[in-house]
């Protein structure tokens, strides 16, 4: 392969690579999480504007939640037997993490629990 041939291979492969990780600030929709009543107003807007669609940009607008994500929806490793993104095998699974709006997620309340900032 030239190297005209490569670099445009390695673009195409960082775009899409680029774009995987993006999506990974962006709520999945779920309608079983909400945000506890008692979250200060700040917490709640940028949760529910998060459920919205809105993306979380920016390392300090987001933290790592665990047991807030539907089955094959975390962003990244979800404890032993699995690899990366979309690994979860369950909804809720307490060793599985998604990005929530930073500040939110022990106030994030699911059918099993509230989210934690680590893994349980």
């Amino acid at each position: 392969m030239s190297s005209p041939q490569n670099f445009t291979k390695a673009l195409t492969v960082g775009t899409l690579l680029a774009a995987s990780l993006g999506v990974a600030a962006t709520a999945k929709p779920n309608s079983q999480i909400r945000i506890a009543s008692s979250a200060p107003a700040g917490v709640q807007q940028a949760f529910n504007g998060w459920m919205a669609g809105g993306r979380l940009k920016g390392r300090t607008s987001k933290e790592k939640c665990f047991g807030v994500a539907l089955t094959g929806e975390n962003d990244c490793k979800a404890g032993a037997g699995t690899s990366c993104q979309g690994s979860s095998t369950s909804d809720f699974q307490s060793n599985a993490w998604t990005y929530v709006p930073k500040g939110s997620c022990a106030l994030i309340i699911t059918p099993r629990g509230n989210g934690s900032l680590s893994a349980r």
